[in-house]
């Protein structure tokens, strides 16, 4: 996907300087300046008034699942998906200089880490302690370095970046209970992608929708997919912000909007959904095993 970008400036993610959003800006974009936000909105919008050029942001998590504020953000950005990113989430236990793994009592970090990393926590005797981000918690123990003595038995489970950033021990790897832990990043600019549908290519389609509140209308609506032999990867609902009168739907399809199949499922679609929107049509990461697509 590197190649395919045009070359820019900045990178907006939410979170702080270390976090997996922030990995995913450096392994992506090397050469680019990755920009902390607060928040997810504040990155989506800093891309749409032009202040960036890309939005890092992550959209599910093999574990944790979806990424709840991104569905209800999508809808009211103009922005395009112009490339997906999957980031591998290697959660390491991190020390003070000199400390060792034995000296370690308490832990903390992000909810979702912490959980991920329950049972090794469990089997060292290690007390987990709540934190409000994975890399925020580096930090915070990075500052208590003049402080060794009374906060050496304290870690946090940050990155590998965190670590370098910070300036901690990685005194253990791959500290998290389940291998393959994975996060999902979409890549969001301005404009769409211009890149024409190359056959050897396999692309990721995803699409917002709305149907009415009547029976068969999912079904009437996604019936043209399969009928043109257009696998369908990904299904998520959501229903319309204070109303509850109609269902939205995101749906990521195998294939790019310029193929003759895609275009006539989605001419099925328009006939039977409202507010049909294509996010984008982009490459299908490398992660994405070649049976997802026949």
């Amino acid at each position: 996907m590197k190649s395919e970008l045009k070359k820019s400036t900045i990178v907006a993610y939410q979170g702080i300087e270390g976090a997996y959003s922030h990995l995913a800006c450096k392994t992506v974009f090397p050469d680019y300046q990755a920009l902390a936000c607060e928040n997810f909105q504040t990155a989506i919008k800093l891309v749409e008034k032009g202040n960036a050029d890309f939005a890092m942001i992550p959209l599910e998590n093999s574990t944790a699942g979806r990424v709840e504020e991104i569905y209800r953000l999508l809808p009211k950005t103009h922005l395009n998906i112009i490339g997906e990113h999957f980031e591998p989430v290697n959660h390491c236990l991190l020390a003070l200089p000199g400390i060792k793994l034995k000296q370690i009592k308490t832990v903390s970090s992000h909810p979702q880490a912490l959980a991920q990393c329950f049972h090794r926590l469990d089997n060292l005797g290690i007390t987990p302690l709540v934190a409000m981000d994975t890399a925020l918690s580096a930090k915070e123990l990075a500052g208590k370095k003049e402080s060794a003595s009374l906060y050496g038995s304290h870690g946090a489970i940050a990155s590998t970046l965190a670590a370098e950033l910070y300036g901690l021990d990685v005194i253990a790897e791959n500290f998290q209970d389940v291998v393959g832990n994975t996060t999902r990043f979409i890549v969001l600019a301005k404009n769409a992608s211009n890149e024409s549908y190359e056959p050897k290519q396999y692309y990721i389609t995803s699409i917002l929708f709305s149907v009415r509140n009547m029976p068969a209308a999912l079904y009437k609506a996604l019936g043209g997919f399969a009928t043109n032999g257009v696998n369908m990867i990904k299904l998520e609902s959501y229903m319309d912000g204070g109303t509850m009168e109609a269902s939205h739907f995101h749906i990521d399809i195998a294939g790019h909007h310029q193929q003759n199949t895609v275009k006539n499922a989605l001419e099925e679609l328009d006939f039977f959904a409202k507010e049909v929107r294509i996010l984008g049509s982009y490459p299908a990461h490398k992660y994405r095993k070649k049976n997802e697509f026949v």
